[in-house]
């Protein structure tokens, strides 16, 4: 059973992610990451990331966020396993999965050109069972 997301002043709560088309980032992150998808048949379909800590939405009628400056990462057990989803799944991986410092790490661009992260969470490999 999940726990309901931590409540307090200052969390990052909410994510719009400029899409060109909402259906296909939807099916995008659906089957890279596991997030799950609400509203899939709307024009603004919502999405929970895996530990229904943070949701959002996918919006039409803004730039993707193709360079960085503010860049998110997804959280994942495993660097080089996340980025073959991220390919599986219709994204373009720009930074392979490498070492910056004691990190793993790696960048991908979404199917609306938006550039996103990949980040290796130290022992949640074991921790998930995998």
């Amino acid at each position: 059973m999940t726990e309901a997301p931590t409540l307090r002043t200052g969390k990052l709560c909410y994510v719009e992610m400029p899409a060109t088309d909402v259906h296909v980032s939807a099916t995008f992150y659906q089957r890279a990451f596991g997030w799950t998808i609400r509203a899939a048949d709307t024009d603004r379909p919502s999405f929970d990331d895996t530990t229904g800590a943070v949701s959002g939405a996918f919006v039409q009628g803004r730039p993707p966020a193709s360079e960085p400056g503010f860049l998110l990462y997804v959280m994942a057990a495993d660097a080089t396993r996340a980025a073959q989803a991220v390919v599986d799944a219709g994204g373009e991986i720009v930074d392979p999965p490498g070492r910056l410092g004691s990190e793993v790490v790696a960048t991908f661009r979404d199917p609306a050109g938006n550039l996103l992260g990949i980040y290796q969470q130290p022992g949640l490999a074991e921790q998930e069972g995998r």
